[in-house]
């Protein structure tokens, strides 16, 4: 990976912010929304399928406990 002397990380740094300020507020806001709602679900970004497969497996287990008590 190339490393990038102060100045010319300034330099990118200003470039983007500047983009940034150029767009007009609804652009900036859409695409604010956009990256909310993309979002995945933390558990599941950081850890795969596993919490929602336990999650399952433990309403299964529920069910079948509450059937059993009627």
């Amino acid at each position: 990976m190339k490393r990038l002397k102060t100045n010319d990380y300034v330099k990118y740094m200003t470039e983007q912010f500047m983009n940034y300020i150029d767009q007009p507020k609804e652009v900036r806001e859409q695409h604010k929304h956009e990256k909310e709602e993309s979002k995945e679900y933390l558990p599941s970004r950081m850890f795969g399928l596993l919490p929602l497969s336990l999650a399952l497996y433990k309403r299964k287990l529920n069910e079948r406990r509450n059937k059993k008590s009627i």
